[in-house]
């Protein structure tokens, strides 16, 4: 062999073990050298993400996630233990930044705040932030809460946003924060506060698990939207690059459609409760083109 062809060869493979050697950093690297994947999970964002009455882990982020790891498993060429840590909204992104998990599969906002501390893969559900209340309360909007008090989820944006409106607005409400979705609903459910400020998705869902639904009202008005996407750590592009292209996978190939219509238009686990929320135009719009843009303004349809 010339001596410049060894040379060649020698550099051609040295790229190719610095290509493979840039695929197995970051998480990828985390999850080969452990044989293992740890998605975080939560115990009451229903249809997201919760515990059935064996408290066993499930929802429509799990099903995702789970054909996230799907290709992973492909891309690694090994088989994977899956582990399903409990995270709160408080808890998810410190845990996602010191290594604890390598998904989050749950009902997280996709916003601009926080991508500079995670990324996210694209969205997968777009909602909006509302308030339910007691009918009797007789809470139509916002205003309607003037000096009375509010309830949202600890660690949400949810919490933040109606405590800035609550500045800005000089509505006087007295804002209190709950370790989850269950608390702060049976704060409202209790009478501890008039109401619970809340994605819009997730509040239908507590109302339809609530034990006289019929008693509750969801505002009209929608403070603000909010994309969900399962999320990631930031600054991990090759990790990254195998997420998003599974996503993009069950969009193109139409499964998003079953796994939609298994959690939102049938009945689901525990109660066989039909949460009967057809697809809205916006989550069709990101499945046809598919985003993890943070900016509320992108998931406006025109």
């Amino acid at each position: 062999m010339k001596l410049s062809t060894f040379i060649t060869v020698l550099i051609s493979a040295g790229v190719v073990c610095g290509l493979a050697q840039a695929q197995e950093t970051g998480t990828l690297k985390k999850i080969k050298d452990s044989g293992s994947i740890t998605l975080g999970v939560r115990d009451s964002s229903i249809p997201f993400s919760y515990l059935d009455d064996k408290q066993a882990p499930l929802g429509y982020s799990i099903d995702l996630c789970m054909k996230v790891v799907a290709a992973v498993e492909k891309h690694l060429g090994k088989t994977l233990v899956v582990h399903k840590n409990p995270v709160t909204s408080a808890t998810r992104i410190p845990l996602m930044a010191n290594g604890t998990i390598d998904l989050e599969c749950g009902s997280t906002t996709n916003n601009l705040e926080r991508q500079n501390q995670v990324a996210f893969a694209p969205t997968t559900f777009v909602t909006a932030n509302r308030l339910i209340a007691k009918k009797s309360a007789n809470i139509n909007a916002l205003a309607d809460m003037k000096g009375k008090t509010l309830v949202s989820t600890s660690g949400t944006s949810n919490l933040k946003q109606v405590t800035a409106l609550n500045a800005e607005r000089a509505l006087g409400m007295n804002i209190m924060s709950a370790k989850d979705h269950g608390e702060s609903f049976l704060m409202v459910e209790t009478g501890r506060a008039v109401a619970f400020a809340m994605d819009d998705v997730l509040l239908a869902s507590l109302q339809a698990n609530a034990k006289a639904p019929a008693d509750y009202a969801i505002t009209r008005e929608a403070l603000s939207v909010e994309p969900y996407g399962i999320m990631l750590r930031k600054d991990d592009p090759a990790f990254k690059k195998v997420v998003d292209k599974a996503i993009e996978d069950v969009f193109k190939s139409g499964e998003i459609n079953k796994i939609y219509a298994k959690w939102f238009t049938s009945p689901i686990p525990p109660k066989g409760i039909n949460l009967n929320m057809p697809m809205t135009e916006q989550l069709k719009a990101v499945i046809a083109k598919p985003t993890d843009s943070g900016d509320s303004a992108a998931y406006v349809l025109k």
